[in-house]
């Protein structure tokens, strides 16, 4: 006897297997087992989310890293190659052959490496496995920064004055950059990260530049394709994280304020930005949302604006993942950014719409890279000879590293993300001040110091700063000494007391109130 379902024949001793097959594709949307397809804080911060939800673990790691963290905390761990990433993390073939080996049923890219590939995610998908992400498609569309511009042109969504097509005739170029007016900015279309762009002040310096950031997108992407923009000169640099699920629901959770960088790259988010009205949000949600539409976008995205000093927001471009700086969003909103992930890879609705999200509190994320702030933030690679956590209440550190460790200098520097969150900025600010204080790492320079004299600095206490405070404000000499002439002097009077006395009375001479030390230095003098 035969039974005929759909595509199958099948023999009556067969109806067990088939049901069971049949059942098992009706569960294929369950996650069990996830491979985490990145490395250090991202892959510890992804992993713990999923053995939250009960999913197992799977950790990918190359030859540098195969006492890490991330390592000894999944369930299982597959080495993938030699440290360098283009023999291992970025070796699609690699990653997707540890998943099959181990048994997981979908990858999760983290941030970084392969996580804006749209080849990979097609691959992915490809095998049979489920990518936490979007789709391919999408990750396509925005891929491109003038596809991503034409894509959202056609919801509305405003835009920075400049070309719609890849430009490489100078002439041309040129003409174009008089119409638009100096200063104009030459940006590389095929990445970011401020690699292939570069500031045109005048016409006189336009072949140079122009030739420098073809040159340098070549290098950066394989991609020579730049176009050319207006270049707003003091601006901020918001964000606005958006989510979608596969059934068309896409929300904003917000917006991020990215506006501290160095070289073009983010060292302090917070969010919300101080400077939004809750009119601009609005605007600015609804664009987010009409963006990520514009690209059939489901799960994370980001969608980031400028804003000018008139608070006019232009579309700059979309990252198709998780980013750095969602701690701040999950601390303002109460949501866990990669459990909803998960879900909504799984193939559920979201389980909320826009009216029922509210912004709690402020939160500030400053990252603490191995590098040194005082000599133009360089790597500083070694081994972390001291490294202990600030704690209490608020205050929340995403890392991959203990104190031991190296940091390997094969892949990007960052040590941790430190998060603080309390019912204002002013309260965010001030415990982010004694957070650092007490985040005590040695063996390596840091950007610690660094974070500590923006969190100090009035222009960003105020909120008044712009993606210039760096150039703006900082010096590197300011790092030199976190002491005042003063106190250094104060200093000086204390130690030599100290010597002279007895330990019991140390510890009645050492005094906060520094008025005492102030008359003392007035007779020394």
């Amino acid at each position: 006897m035969f039974f005929i379902f759909g595509s199958f024949i099948l023999q009556s001793l067969s109806i067990e297997l088939f049901l069971s097959i049949a059942l098992a594709k009706m569960s294929m949307g369950k996650i069990k087992k996830l491979l985490v397809a990145n490395r250090g804080e991202i892959a510890l911060r992804i992993m713990r989310s999923a053995k939250e939800m009960g999913i197992k673990t799977v950790a990918v790691f190359s030859e540098a890293d195969r006492a890490a963290l991330h390592v000894r905390f999944a369930d299982e761990a597959i080495c993938i190659g030699p440290p360098p990433s283009s023999q291992s993390y970025l070796v699609m073939e690699k990653i997707i052959a540890a998943a099959n080996e181990t048994g997981a049923d979908a990858i999760h890219p983290g941030y970084g490496f392969l996580s804006e590939n749209e080849a990979f995610a097609r691959k992915v998908k490809e095998v049979g496995l489920i990518f936490i992400g979007p789709s391919a498609e999408s990750m396509e569309i925005m891929g491109s920064k003038l596809g991503a511009k034409a894509a959202v042109a056609k919801f509305n969504v405003p835009l920075v004055p400049g070309t719609a097509e890849p430009i490489s005739d100078i002439t041309a170029a040129k003409k174009i950059a008089k119409e638009i007016g100096y200063p104009i900015l030459i940006k590389a279309s095929a990445g970011g990260g401020g690699k292939g762009m570069r500031i045109v002040e005048s016409e006189s310096e336009f072949e140079e530049q122009m030739e420098r950031a073809v040159s340098e997108a070549i290098s950066a992407f394989g991609d020579g394709a730049v176009f050319i923009e207006k270049y707003v000169a003091q601006p901020r640099h918001i964000e606005f994280q958006i989510f979608g699920d596969q059934h068309g629901n896409v929300v904003h959770l917000f917006e991020r304020e990215c506006s501290i960088q160095r070289r073009h790259q983010k060292v302090i988010e917070e969010a919300p930005s101080s400077v939004l009205t809750p009119e601009l949000r609005k605007k600015m949600g609804e664009a987010a949302v009409n963006a990520a539409k514009a690209a059939n976008y489901y799960n994370a995205g980001t969608i980031e604006f400028i804003l000018d000093d008139k608070l006019n927001f232009y579309f700059l471009e979309m990252n198709t993942r998780l980013q750095v700086e969602h701690p701040v969003t999950e601390e303002i909103t109460g949501l866990d950014l990669v459990k909803l992930q998960i879900k909504v890879a799984e193939g559920e609705k979201l389980p909320f719409i826009q009216e029922d999200l509210k912004i709690h509190g402020h939160a500030i994320e400053v990252r603490v890279y191995a590098e040194d702030p005082a000599n133009n933030f360089l790597p500083d690679i070694g081994t972390l000879k001291t490294y202990k956590r600030p704690q209490g209440h608020g205050i929340r550190v995403d890392d991959g590293f203990e104190q031991g460790m190296a940091i390997p200098f094969y892949y990007d520097p960052m040590i941790a993300k430190m998060i603080c969150h309390d019912e204002t900025r002013e309260r965010a600010i001030e415990k982010m001040i004694r957070a650092i204080s007490e985040y005590e790492i040695t063996g390596v320079e840091t950007t610690l110091g660094f974070c500590d004299f923006v969190m100090h600095h009035e222009s960003f206490r105020s909120g008044n700063f712009s993606t210039k405070f760096v150039e703006s404000f900082f010096k590197p000499e300011i790092l030199k000494s976190n002491f005042t002439e003063e106190e250094e002097m104060i200093a000086g009077v204390l130690a030599v007391e100290l010597m002279a006395m007895t330990p019991q009375s140390q510890a009645t001479l050492i005094s906060p109130d520094k008025s005492k030390w102030r008359k003392r230095l007035k007779v020394e003098r």
